[in-house]
């Protein structure tokens, strides 16, 4: 039998806090630049659905661009909103001529992560639909994101979305490939979560801020509207196909992965793991541990460098 994990509610708060303070530092950081600042294009609309546009940022490098994209999903908790961008995560990427797309999505409690999955695809088909437009190569885009963030970036990058040959909107009519991506601190396997065995499919073993996202939900005909998922075939389908570890072949982008190994919200586990499959699978692929690091370190504004490094490797122009 399945166990599940549990994770203390403090843990979620220190975690939290760490990144909340990320944030305070590396913003100052930005502001104490004297150097010449990229130009900014905001709230460009990607998409829409139900309604309401689906919007993004795009940053344009101040000197001259190298032709390459960097899609960015601003994403925490499976919540993202346009005051949660900021411009230091761009920093290291516009300086080295890269033009940024920082993407924000449908969040929770409101959509659940199958939702979201299909926002961010969706950005990265209209960059590449739009890449003339923006200055950039379509088949030159790399992605990445912290923890949920990082998540969406590797379901991108193991499982695109195809062309849609017939679609009515022309920007379905290309792919979802990205040829590079970066993950700090993912969850990957929600069926082996911290251990072989441990699944995290009973939506009482995720943290209450986090549980909408996995209230997974289906439209019943004849009732008129949405129930909860319950059955455990129909879970089990749903949580494998948002675990990237299960969608890694031989044409999985190059994949670059960051993990502390004292992270009590996601655990190292799911790094390890995911990086012994792109290893069998002949992935280019690193992976690299922060000891002593939980969700979140002090000086991951120095590891975004490292980020670049990786995507001056698998951009190049061929």
């Amino acid at each position: 039998m399945a166990k599940t994990i549990r994770i203390p509610s403090k843990c979620v708060a220190r975690s939290l806090a760490i990144v909340a303070l990320l944030f305070a530092g590396f913003a100052a950081v930005e502001a104490g630049d004297t150097g010449k600042k990229p130009a900014r294009m905001r709230d460009v609309i990607y998409g829409r659905k139900d309604g309401l546009a689906l919007t993004l940022d795009v940053f344009h490098p101040p000197g001259k661009p190298n032709g390459a994209a960097v899609v960015l999903v601003a994403s925490g908790g499976f919540n993202s909103a346009a005051k949660d961008i900021q411009p230091f995560f761009t920093h290291e990427f516009v300086k080295r001529g890269y033009t940024c797309f920082v993407v924000v999505h449908g969040s929770q409690p409101r959509y659940t992560v199958p939702e979201i999955r299909d926002d961010v695809n969706r950005a990265v088909r209209f960059v590449r639909y739009h890449a003339k437009k923006y200055g950039v190569e379509p088949n030159r885009i790399g992605m990445g994101g912290l923890s949920s963030g990082g998540l969406l970036s590797l379901l991108v990058g193991t499982s695109p979305r195809s062309v849609k040959d017939n679609a009515g909107d022309p920007v379905d009519r290309v792919d979802s490939n990205v040829q590079a991506v970066a993950a700090f601190f993912p969850p990957t396997d929600y069926l082996n979560y911290g251990g072989k065995g441990k699944d995290f499919m009973d939506i009482k073993s995720h943290q209450v801020r986090f549980r909408a996202a996995h209230d997974f939900r289906e439209f019943d005909a004849k009732e008129g509207r949405f129930k909860a998922i319950s059955d455990k075939v129909k879970l089990r389908a749903i949580y494998r196909d948002i675990s990237p570890i299960y969608h890694v072949t031989a044409k999985t982008a190059p994949t670059l992965l960051f993990h502390g190994d004292k992270d009590e919200l996601v655990p190292v586990q799911q790094a390890k793991t995911f990086f012994a499959r792109l290893q069998e699978a002949n992935v280019p692929s690193k992976l690299v541990i922060r000891k002593g690091a939980g969700h979140g370190w002090f000086t991951i504004f120095s590891d975004l460098n490292l980020v670049a490094d990786w995507f001056d490797v698998h951009l190049k122009r061929k």
